[in-house]
């Protein structure tokens, strides 16, 4: 299990969605799959907080990936197709407070979000 301690102020998730929403190349086998404990996930994002969807599918992808995440009631703000399939990386600045402004969590491919445990804790 991965515990993630972040503060109580609003927050961006960035988040992709093949192995991690949904499985990895479900599409190409007509098979779109949500993965364990994502609805109880997503459950847990604060209506403030901003979510970023990346996916390396193609913009022809859009349409029908977005109404099964609609319909599994998965709320988003932007959605970005055709990212390259290589590493993700997120710079951010440190708060003068010592508060760290982003975090990198790493899940093997198709397990889902059962595995991360996201805590708030008022004291950051």
């Amino acid at each position: 299990m991965t515990e993630l301690v972040l503060s109580c102020l609003p927050k961006t998730w960035l988040i992709d969605i093949d192995g991690v929403i949904l499985k990895h190349n479900g599409y190409k086998q007509h098979r779109e799959i949500l993965l364990p404990g994502v609805k109880k996930f997503w459950h847990q994002i604060s209506k403030e907080d901003f979510v970023v969807l990346l996916t390396a599918r193609t913009e022809e992808m859009r349409e029908a990936t977005l109404s099964l995440l609609d319909n599994h009631g998965l709320r988003y703000n932007i959605a970005i197709f055709g990212v390259p399939t290589g590493e993700r990386i997120c710079i951010n600045d440190k708060k003068s407070s010592g508060l760290l402004t982003s975090y990198a969590v790493n899940l093997w491919r198709d397990v889902g979000l059962d595995s991360l445990n996201v805590v708030e804790n008022p004291d950051l």
